[in-house]
C-alpha cells in the first residue's frame, strides 16, 4: 500500500522516496481511499494530525498507548481541542511496559 505524508511543504518530496507528499487531510484521505478500496484506511502521526481526523469525524477507532515513561517533552494530545468529545473504550491490552487502549470516538452532538 501506498504512504501519504501530510506536510506543509509538498514541494520537498524527496526524490526516490516512495512516499507521496499531500498537503492536508481531505487530500490525504481522497488519495489513499483510491488503493484501499474497501479495506480500511490507517492514519498515523502526532496530536495535530489526530486532532484534525477526530474534528472532522473521520475516526472509527483511536488506539492510544500509555507507558510510564518520562520523555521530557511533546505536544499534549487533546489541548485545543474544541469539540466535545466521547471515548468509549473497546479493547485494553497491558503489559508491564505499557497499556494500551482501543477507543470508539464520538463527537457530543
Amino acid at each position: 500500500m501506498p504512504f501519504f505524508i501530510l506536510t506543509h511543504h509538498p514541494e520537498e518530496k524527496p526524490p526516490g522516496s516512495g512516499f507521496a507528499f499531500v498537503n492536508g487531510l481531505d487530500e490525504a484521505l481522497a488519495r489513499a481511499r483510491v488503493p484501499a478500496g474497501d479495506k480500511d484506511v490507517t492514519l498515523v502521526g502526532g496530536a495535530d494530525l489526530i486532532r484534525q481526523a477526530l474534528g472532522a469525524g473521520v475516526v472509527d477507532e483511536l488506539p492510544i498507548s500509555i507507558a510510564p515513561v518520562v520523555l521530557g517533552a511533546g505536544k499534549r494530545l487533546f489541548e485545543g481541542f474544541t469539540a466535545s468529545l466521547i471515548l468509549e473504550p473497546v479493547q485494553v491490552r497491558g503489559s508491564r511496559f505499557a497499556t494500551h487502549i482501543t477507543y470508539q470516538p464520538g463527537l457530543c452532538r
